[in-house]
């Protein structure tokens, strides 16, 4: 982002005095999740703080957990170190658990056209190349996907109706170890403002060709 407006955003979120993901009335984080569910096409966005947590999210989300199995062929080296790292075998067969796209200054514009190709249940989009901090986000078209991944963060969003009462309205979608993978409102913003700069400058630049 240009200096100007990088200085706009974070003005804005600091005086507005939520920075933390928790606080009901933040409002960067659902503006992120509906630029990217609007620019893909897709029903729901997970954001997450990390590529890695992003995988671990995707994952999860379809109940994919340590000692489980899943193709490999298509993944990158370091992810596929991930995956086993996480307990999960690498070396099965079949359509791909989930996709990976990520994202920079320069190509941020694309991201319709990649998640237009992706077809696994789950699209991972690390945010991370923008320049705001590590950032990531899992895409998926399934109800209970999104509600398992957002169940894995650390007081997710379903969890602040119950955090208080400690009464547990879904049992059976809360995993057995949450994770503090919730992103920053404050990164969040930069990254929205970032997306947005990036496909304005891609319908600029077509309008002059």
């Amino acid at each position: 982002m240009e200096l100007f407006d990088t200085a706009m955003v974070l003005t804005r979120v600091m005086t507005s005095g939520v920075v933390m993901s928790i606080e009901k009335s933040d409002r960067e984080l659902p503006g992120l999740e509906r630029l990217l569910t609007k620019r893909t096409k897709r029903s729901h966005a997970v954001l997450v703080n990390s590529r890695t947590a992003a995988i671990h999210t995707a994952l999860a989300g379809q109940g994919i957990v340590h000692g489980d199995r899943i193709p490999g062929e298509s993944l990158s080296p370091g992810t596929r170190a991930f995956v086993n790292w996480l307990g999960i075998d690498t070396t099965g067969t079949g359509a791909p658990a989930f996709d990976e796209i990520s994202l920079d200054a320069h190509v941020a514009d694309r991201l319709p056209a990649q998640a237009a190709d992706a077809t696994a249940p789950a699209v991972v989009v690390d945010l991370t190349e923008l320049g705001f901090g590590p950032a990531a986000a899992v895409l998926t078209d399934d109800p209970t996907v999104w509600a398992r991944a957002e169940r894995l963060k650390i007081f997710g969003a379903h969890d602040l109706r119950t955090m208080w009462t400690q009464e547990e309205s879904m049992p059976d979608l809360v995993p057995g170890v949450q994770f503090n993978y919730r992103l920053s409102p404050l990164v969040a913003a930069c990254a929205r403002m970032a997306l947005m700069q990036a496909a304005r400058k891609n319908v600029e630049t077509g309008a002059r060709l």
